[in-house]
């Protein structure tokens, strides 16, 4: 499965940022009004057994280096190869590892498998990516937010992970230790 024609179908970067804040502002005004006809706070509203990933690890790199690895499709290929995920093999005519450097900007890596938009872009400090794997369901993203702290001569990089589908989480933890940090790690050795 490739996500690369999924992105392609998708707005503009302007026109995504508009749809964005448009359907959040649109989202606590309905949540605001059904609260109030309801008679209730919003706190019967809020899901309380939400999955989310939390990790850290450091990489023996300053913080520039690693933005730049995860934000630089000829970098991060190098990623890819060194992956638990591609190491049987690419799938025939695997879509290429592209990775816009703009906010709003797509981004397609393990030949097609994963994909999204940056939503933020912070050099040397922040990427936040609106983020899913091709098997999803179309229209279906998480939020994947990669803070890179300096540590000495190194980098701590804290993922926050949160809004995917219920039951993925124990295979996308996994996922981020084989096909992301230890990867990255000897990327930046």
């Amino acid at each position: 499965m490739n996500i690369t024609n999924d992105l392609a179908a998708r707005p503009s970067r302007r026109e995504f940022a508009l749809h964005a804040a448009g359907s959040l502002a649109a989202f606590a005004i309905t949540g605001s009004a059904l609260a109030l006809a309801q008679g209730t706070s919003s706190g019967g509203e809020i899901s309380h057994d939400a999955e989310s990933i939390h990790q850290e690890v450091v990489f023996k790199a300053a913080r520039q280096r690693v933005y730049d690895l995860l934000t630089d499709a000829k970098q991060f290929d190098r990623v890819v190869r060194l992956s638990d995920a591609m190491k049987g093999g690419m799938p025939p005519n695997p879509a290429p590892t592209a990775i816009s450097r703009e906010a709003g900007g797509v981004f397609t890596t393990f030949a097609g498998i994963i994909g999204g938009r940056h939503i933020e872009l912070v050099p040397g400090v922040r990427v936040v990516q609106a983020w899913r794997p091709a098997h999803w369901k179309p229209g279906v993203y998480s939020i994947a937010r990669f803070e890179l702290v300096e540590q000495g001569a190194g980098t701590k990089l804290v993922l926050d992970h949160t809004g995917f589908p219920k039951g993925e989480a124990q295979s996308l933890s996994d996922g981020w230790h084989k096909n992301y940090w230890e990867p990255m790690a000897k990327a930046l050795a």
